[in-house]
């Protein structure tokens, strides 16, 4: 089992987002755990830096950084991903990266809230709360 999470279910945790919190730190959690399942787009890392450090500051940022380095594997890049996304039929080039990633990674699924923002991508997508379900963390 190989699975990207895209940014906003780690952004769920970091900022305690309420209403999806729970589940997005359940398959957190189980993925840690298991090595190798866990893999997150280079990019998430900028995006959870830069958006984390405003919002719950430098130190906490970092922290949360680091523990998603040792618990999730980094995605490969290869630039003919890259430009090929840019002719997917998604329409924000965010989410493109994301499915371009999981290509290069050779992921079963991306768990993202964002569902129908990745409509026409080859990888399955999964809410975090459907991740719960299909892996039995309920």
């Amino acid at each position: 089992m190989r699975v990207l999470i895209d940014t906003n279910v780690f952004l769920d945790v970091l900022l305690n987002r309420r209403e999806w919190a729970e589940d997005s730190a359940r398959i957190l959690n189980h993925l840690e755990k298991t090595p190798g399942s866990g893999w997150i787009a280079w990019h998430t890392l900028s995006n959870l830096y830069y958006i984390g450090r405003k919002m719950t500051g430098e130190a906490r940022t970092r922290s949360s950084l680091q523990r998603i380095l040792a618990g999730f594997e980094l995605c490969p890049v290869h630039s003919h991903l890259a430009v090929s996304a840019l002719d997917w039929p998604v329409r924000d080039y965010e989410d493109a990266l994301q499915i371009a990633a999981g290509i290069g990674a050779e992921v079963n699924w991306i768990v993202t809230r964002n569902g129908p923002d990745f409509k026409g991508s080859p990888i399955p997508i999964l809410s975090p709360k459907a991740a719960v379900v299909r892996f039995g963390l309920e």
